[in-house]
């Protein structure tokens, strides 16, 4: 039976590689299953979840994190050593003290709407049923009656301009953009979208929070790059892109050679 949904990692690996694609979610292998990188970004989206709800306060922040980041290292198949572990313990104390005076200041007198929002939406605009499926780290109403949908990225110094422009990247925001609105029946000018950048090893600014527009263009070849991706993964398409090799967890294995 053909599942009915479909995330954006899904549709992001999709895009990588067909054939990777057909390897996890076809064949149900295991692919990247996370690193002391993915479980340090797991821990500070818990303690900001947990902070927007109102359920956590800022002299619990480090030890919320730190219950949080031992769980999950010890879901990893390697375990970093313990110097590697207490420098990103140490490295946090410099975000999540941040982020809400970050928010305060490009956002005064803002208010939380939903904080790691459930998105299950149908799609629309394809003749047979799927849905989009996500979850939205947070979003917040401004006084001006406008919502601003926030994506929490964790990373080391920052993104650089070619980064904050892809394409792929940013068509996640919009994509959330299109359903969250679809599904609170908003219209899309009163939703924005921004990433918020939490930065492990920058020596200042460590939360950074940007714009990401999100106009009827984009909005409009979201919605293709959507819809091509759905049609092809539905037809079960799975031809290997060979430029993707480098980072993949099954090049070089078994399943891929």
């Amino acid at each position: 039976m053909t599942k009915q949904h479909i995330s954006y990692s899904e549709l992001k690996i999709f895009t990588e590689c067909p054939y990777k694609w057909k390897l996890q979610y076809v064949d149900g292998l295991k692919g990247f299953t996370g690193n002391i990188y993915t479980a340090f970004g797991t821990a500070i989206h818990a303690v900001c979840e947990q902070s927007a709800l109102g359920n956590l306060i800022p002299e619990d922040y480090a030890e919320y994190f730190d219950i949080a980041f031992l769980e999950e290292l010890k879901e990893l198949d390697e375990k970093p050593t313990n110097k590697l572990i207490k420098e990103f313990r140490e490295q946090s104390r410099s975000i999540f003290h941040k982020v809400f005076p970050a928010l305060q200041e490009l956002f005064p007198g803002y208010e939380v709407y939903s904080s790691e929002e459930d998105l299950y939406e149908p799609i629309s605009e394809l003749k047979f049923d799927r849905f989009l499926k996500g979850f939205i780290d947070l979003v917040v109403k401004t006084p001006d009656g406008k919502y601003h949908i926030l994506d929490w990225k964790t990373c080391s110094w920052g993104w650089d301009t070619r980064k904050k422009a892809d394409k792929i990247i940013n068509y996640q925001l919009t994509l959330y953009k299109v359903f969250w609105a679809k599904k609170h029946n908003i219209p899309l000018e009163m939703v924005e979208t921004h990433f918020g950048l939490l930065k492990r090893t920058a020596k200042k600014n460590n939360t950074e929070i940007f714009r990401v527009t999100s106009g009827p263009k984009k909005v409009k070849n979201a919605l293709t790059f959507l819809e091509k991706a759905v049609i092809n993964i539905t037809r079960n398409v799975s031809i290997k892109n060979r430029l993707s090799c480098k980072n993949c967890a099954f090049y070089k294995t078994e399943h891929c050679r």
